[in-house]
């Protein structure tokens, strides 16, 4: 990768996508290699994440020296027109659970700000090869082929509801279609973006988590919501703290229909 010092939107959805691909292969050199007499490897995980996010910083060094990584606590109050506008999202591991036992539901997400705006999301799961992408007020992609979120209304056996784990201790649930959790918030998010499932219950989440992943469902048509069916703004969680509530991912179309047959314990 080399160094643009004027890039252009292109050039950084461009350098976004090629990134996510190069960590995906340095993810996988650690991928399901947590220890056998281990339920759950955190220093495997822990390793794995600061090489990936060791690496990414590299490669936007190389490439973009100007623009800035998010953190938490490096969020600039004032707009500005150079190149520090610009704040780059990573999310090394989300599924870490599976990532470590081998499991091919995890991934890795990226995204760029502009002066606060969101112009970008990726999210790329390595063990699969299915790559999620979108620049924000375009389409979104799995692949090349754009994909929509599943606007029929009708709820019914054949629907899917993906959720977090102890979902049905917080819920009584009269979902009438098939309830999974499959480990990994981004992919949930992504699967409701190409149709596949037709509503995701997540918790737990920071900005880091969504950032990628927001963009994305927007772009296929959904949106993220709070769980009585009002608006949520990821924006407001920012400065990198946890989400206190629960969130649904739905298309505007049947949102309030899944909110029917969820009631809170």
């Amino acid at each position: 990768m080399t160094k643009q010092p004027n890039a252009s939107l292109e050039a950084m959805n461009a350098f976004s996508l090629e990134l996510v691909q190069q960590a995906g292969k340095e993810a996988l050199n650690y991928y399901g290699k947590g220890r056998a007499q281990s339920v759950f490897d955190q220093n495997l995980v822990t390793e794995a994440e600061l090489r990936l996010s060791n690496f990414f910083q590299e490669q936007l060094n190389r490439r973009f020296p100007d623009h800035q990584v998010f953190n938490g606590d490096n969020i600039g109050k004032e707009y500005s027109h150079d190149k520090k506008r610009y704040l780059w999202i990573f999310d090394p591991i989300d599924g870490v659970d599976n990532f470590q036992a081998g499991v091919p539901i995890w991934g890795m997400s990226l995204a760029l700000l502009d002066n606060f705006w969101p112009i970008l999301g990726v999210f790329l799961m390595p063990a699969t090869g299915d790559l999620f992408h979108a620049r924000a007020g375009n389409r979104a992609f799995w692949g090349d082929k754009p994909i929509n979120v599943n606007t029929n209304e009708n709820v019914d056996d054949e629907s899917l509801l993906l959720t977090f784990s102890r979902f049905h201790q917080h819920y009584n649930c009269k979902f009438p279609g098939k309830i999974r959790n499959l480990g990994c918030t981004a992919a949930h998010i992504c699967y409701v973006a190409k149709g596949r499932a037709d509503a995701a219950v997540i918790a737990n989440e920071s900005y880091q988590d969504l950032a990628a992943t927001r963009v994305i469902i927007e772009a296929a048509g959904g949106k993220i919501s709070k769980m009585d069916g009002s608006d949520f703004h990821l924006n407001e969680y920012i400065d990198g703290g946890r989400i206190p509530e629960h969130l649904l991912v739905a298309s505007p179309e049947n949102l309030k229909q899944v909110l029917t047959y969820l009631k809170h314990n």
